[in-house]
């Protein structure tokens, strides 16, 4: 439970500390005191969102610290999860700078407001003015009897059914709605396919290639020129020079009997002959002899990849992506039908199974709704309004994130009218006097040790205040509970009572929190009576009323 809080520079308190009871404590104070600002403070404390116009005029920063202590399994387990030491007591903080910037704490630690949420969930519930309108919305009120119904298990495994529902219908309404564009994709896909895979494409094939016919070019130059040689050197049809040079050695050695020199002359060509029979044959054997097939296989491969890059706007390597992306695309596709039929099996049994769940969920809370109604009309019987008639009324609608059910809270305020939608007839008194009664059944329901109450006084005065006041005493038996009050009756109830006071100083606004003693709460108690607190009226009242 809340054992002290502590806050600094939070709008006109500059620092204050207070100490709670752990039973029922209250607040008391002049409107404008700072009660609000306290409430503020708890709410920042506990991952609330926070602006910077809280901030105290030419403070840096504001700073609030809660310490908790006697915390519950349920708190250290969570304190665990969230990687902090689950230790006796539980210290949270929560800084908000002038800049708007926020930091948080636990147990000293850096943590988020998220955390801070996540923790304060479990160990406060703030009831303030604004939860009677949130009691006007049908949704708050199904999650009323809800909670009442202990159903956040069931819930929780019904949603996630739910929405595994929802998915699965989703996905087969796509795939069903894409049958006509599917076959047309499947028709495109496969043309792709086969264009591409007439390339015979793997990475790094265009550059390589490219490459391979510039050389097989190169080649074919060398061919050309070799076979351009050979024909000068060597020839079946017209003359070349090796047979040119055979008639020149032929006619030398006719006349190198009568010329002495065309014997050497002859015997030279002689010795040149072979070696230019040789330089002939290894001419015509230069650049192998399939270049020219080799180079045109080349020439057309190059220029189908050239085609297929302009075609597809993409270079060499991503059409080897493309066509296996292609390839994919086409298999998904190409077992849609089966998927179709694989999701529609699957939706009717989800169906079947989210039926089945929000039915019992209707159960149970029909069940509940019974008990619940019960339980706050004993509740507001006691609070003075012992002939309102309150329902939860459940109608079927058509099954959604939260069951099958709309949940709508209908009363009766007097003896004889008909039961009416709560957020229609409703007056403030009533509200505050409904929401207490909801809040004391709740109680006993839910294992959340602090219950704060803002001005759940509102509206009421006299006997049914009285009556408030006893019901948040006997809450206060089970939880601790902190309330803010204008009204005597159930200031007087309290264990702890505790006076927020403003006063001026240097020109400044200070707020003061002090714990009264018995004489302080009767001088308190008779302000609230007479307005100053100084007739002998007014303090025997009090003093009576704190006796009692």
């Amino acid at each position: 439970m809340l054992r002290e809080l502590s806050i600094e520079n939070l709008a006109v308190i500059e620092k204050a500390s207070a100490r709670f009871g752990e039973s029922f404590n209250v607040f008391t104070g002049e409107t404008g005191a700072g009660k609000s600002i306290l409430i503020g403070g708890i709410n920042a404390i506990l991952g609330q969102r926070t602006t910077k116009d809280i901030v105290r005029t030419g403070a840096q920063k504001a700073v609030i610290t809660a310490l908790f202590d006697e915390l519950s399994d349920e708190v250290r387990s969570k304190l665990s999860e969230l990687g902090f030491s689950a230790e006796d007591d539980l210290l949270l903080s929560r800084e908000i700078f002038a800049d708007g910037k926020s930091a948080a704490r636990i147990n000293g630690r850096t943590a988020t407001a998220s955390m801070l949420k996540e923790i304060g969930s479990m160990l406060v519930d703030v009831h303030g003015q604004h939860e009677n309108r949130i009691l006007m919305s049908n949704d708050n009120q199904r999650d009323i009897l809800d909670n009442y119904a202990g159903l956040s298990g069931e819930l929780e495994e019904y949603r996630v059914k739910y929405r595994e529902f929802a998915r699965t219908s989703k996905r087969l309404k796509i795939l069903q709605n894409e049958a006509d564009t599917r076959a047309l994709k499947i028709e495109h896909l496969t043309a792709v396919i086969e264009d591409l895979k007439s390339l015979e494409l793997e990475k790094g094939d265009g550059e390589r290639l490219e490459q391979e016919l510039a050389r097989a070019q190169r080649n074919a130059d060398i061919v050309k020129a070799g076979i351009g040689a050979y024909n000068c050197l060597s020839s079946d049809g017209e003359p070349a020079a090796c047979d040119m040079l055979q008639s020149a050695a032929k006619l030398l050695a006719g006349i190198s009997d009568v010329e002495p020199r065309a014997r050497e002359l002859y015997e030279r060509l002689m010795a040149v002959i072979p070696e230019v029979n040789d330089i002939a044959d290894e001419v015509f054997s230069l650049g192998g002899d399939d270049t020219e097939l080799q180079m045109q296989e080349l020439t057309d491969k190059v220029s189908a990849i050239k085609h297929a890059k302009r075609k597809y706007n993409m270079d060499a390597d991503d059409l080897v992506d493309y066509l296996g992306e292609c390839r994919d695309e086409l298999a998904e596709l190409s077992t849609a039908d089966d998927e179709i039929e694989l999701l529609a099996e699957k939706k009717r049994s989800l169906a079947e199974e989210v039926k089945s769940l929000a039915e019992g969920l209707s159960e149970r809370r029909k069940k509940a709704a019974d008990e619940i109604s019960e339980e706050i009309c004993r509740q507001l019987s006691f609070l003075d309004m012992p002939n309102v008639r309150i329902i939860f009324a459940l109608n079927a609608e058509k099954i959604a994130i939260n069951g099958k059910d709309s949940v709508e809270l209908l009363i009766s305020a007097n003896a004889g009218e008909e039961m009416r939608p709560l957020n229609k007839i409703a007056s403030g008194g009533e509200l505050s006097r409904i929401m207490l009664a909801i809040k004391s059944v709740l109680a006993d329901h839910d294992n959340i040790p602090t219950l704060i109450f803002d001005e759940v006084d509102a509206g009421i005065s006299g006997r049914a205040a009285q009556k408030v006041g006893v019901k948040l005493s006997e809450t206060a038996a089970k939880r601790q509970v902190l309330c803010i009050t204008h009204l005597a009756q159930i200031a007087a109830k309290a264990d702890t009572h505790l006076l927020i006071e403003k006063r001026t100083e240097d020109g400044r606004t200070f707020t003061h929190i002090t714990e009264l003693d018995f004489d302080g709460r009767t001088r308190e108690l008779a302000r609230i009576i007479d307005g100053s607190g100084e007739s002998e009226r007014a303090l025997a009242a009090a003093e009576e009323m704190l006796k009692k």
